[in-house]
């Protein structure tokens, strides 16, 4: 009885594979498992090579593999070990065409033909680019120029040719890299009695420079020369948002005290920021601000400048809703107009400002704290009584407690000791209120 169930089965199993057979000879498709030759495989990630490229060793990888190994900070062929004397590729079109036909006939199974790639951007096409762009600026031809740098602009929204670009930095001589030439090319076109004659091709520089920051020192110095500075403070001041932008973001490369020369620089400034057109350029402009506050030689007066243009409510403004960014700057632009005297008054007098800085404290970051702290102690004044009550009420000397019990520098540990021994007289006197108000009421937020 078990001997003839286990044959019937038998049986069954061997009646449905000779069918299954039948049918696929009759029409059905076996499945096949085609094998990738190996020399179409990159070497690197064991991929099918879509661009095929040959290094100096004789091997060949896929471009983006081994881009990828080679800004990884190698220097050594990935099978071969030899270091490598260049790292220029070449294009293998022979191996590229083979893939190609491969894959054609291999359709059937899924395989899509590789689509022929783009030559990317040599370094001897920008740096001639560079030559003409120079050539075409001696002879004052702004059309030309303004030709040429589109097609550094047209090449740059590739990532690859801008990486390329922007590596002509250390592969050339300083005075010809691509930011050099190209500020060069700036200070000449600005040069003249209208910027309006040029607006177009200085325009266009702007907009290419802005992603070759930071700029080397040649393109540093270029950028620094009155006319160019004069320049991007009449940008600032224009009605082309993307222009005013350019200009603000490269503004934080130049020298400082050549810019503190520049007249109208102080009034762009305010503009910009009592104008905003986004965070990048605010931030990039409250970074010049304080260079010129702190650093520039006659930074006295150009604080000075800045009070009476009412920067201080603007920067009350910007700290009550701005990020983390936009806060550091501004308190530190606001500490640095706090070492005049008629900065600390203004400061002083702000009703916004004790409230906001207090706020500030422990809630931004420790760059932002310590410069809130120098901002409390340089405001602070044993004659001041009301300041200091209302100082303690909005919860500050717990905070300075905090803040030493967490660490700080030195500098900041030595600002908040003074101001506990200074506020703890008035502990008595106050009644503590909550510090984190929303300040609803003012005309924007930032």
């Amino acid at each position: 009885m078990v001997l003839s169930w286990t044959r019937r089965n038998v049986f069954r199993r061997a009646k449905k594979e000779k069918e299954q057979i039948q049918g696929d000879a009759c029409g059905g498709e076996l499945e096949v498992e085609v094998v990738i030759p190996n020399h179409f495989r990159c070497p690197v990630s064991l991929e099918l090579m879509t661009d095929p490229v040959t290094l100096s060793t004789g091997i060949t990888y896929d471009r983006v593999s081994i881009e990828k190994w080679i800004e990884g900070g190698n220097k050594t062929c990935p099978v071969t070990n030899q270091v490598l004397t260049t790292f220029d590729t070449i294009p293998n079109h022979v191996i590229r065409r083979m893939i190609q036909d491969w894959c054609v006939e291999n359709s059937s199974y899924g395989f899509q033909r590789i689509p022929t790639p783009r030559i990317p951007l040599s370094s001897f096409e920008v740096s001639q680019t560079c030559m003409r762009i120079l050539s075409a600026c001696q002879r004052g031809d702004d059309k030309k120029c303004q030709e040429l740098v589109g097609k550094i602009k047209v090449w740059g929204r590739d990532e690859r040719n801008k990486r390329c670009i922007i590596g002509n930095h250390s592969r050339t001589d300083a005075a010809n890299s691509p930011d050099a030439v190209l500020a060069y090319a700036f200070d000449c076109f600005s040069s003249g009695d209208s910027f309006d004659k040029h607006v177009v091709v200085l325009e266009e520089i702007l907009e290419v420079l802005t992603w070759m920051i930071p700029l080397g020192e040649e393109g540093v110095s270029k950028l620094s020369s009155k006319a160019s500075l004069n320049c991007m403070a009449w940008f600032l001041e224009g009605k082309d948002l993307a222009s005013r932008q350019s200009a603000a973001l490269l503004l934080r490369q130049v020298c400082v005290q050549e810019l503190a020369k520049v007249g109208t620089i102080v009034e762009a400034l305010v503009t910009m920021i009592r104008e905003p057109i986004g965070s990048a350029s605010t931030k990039a402009c409250l970074t010049t601000i304080f260079n010129l506050v702190s650093s520039a030689e006659n930074r006295g007066e150009i604080a000075q400048k800045f009070v009476e243009l009412d920067l201080v409510s603007l920067l009350l403004e910007a700290i009550v809703d701005g990020e983390k960014g936009v806060c550091e700057k501004a308190l530190g632009v606001l500490d640095c107009i706090c070492d005049i005297q008629k900065g600390k008054e203004v400061v002083k007098n702000n009703a916004l400002t004790l409230p906001l800085v207090v706020k500030k404290l422990l809630r931004v970051s420790p760059l932002a704290t310590s410069f809130a702290v120098s901002i409390l102690k340089k405001n602070s004044d044993k004659k001041e009584e009301e300041a200091l009550i209302e100082a303690v009420q909005l919860g500050a000397f717990q905070k300075l407690l905090v803040l030493l019990q967490v660490g700080c520098d030195e500098s900041t540990k030595e600002n908040a000791t003074e101001l506990l021994k200074l506020l703890n007289g008035y502990r008595n006197k106050a009644k503590c209120t909550d510090s984190s108000s929303d300040f609803k009421y003012l005309k924007k937020s930032f």
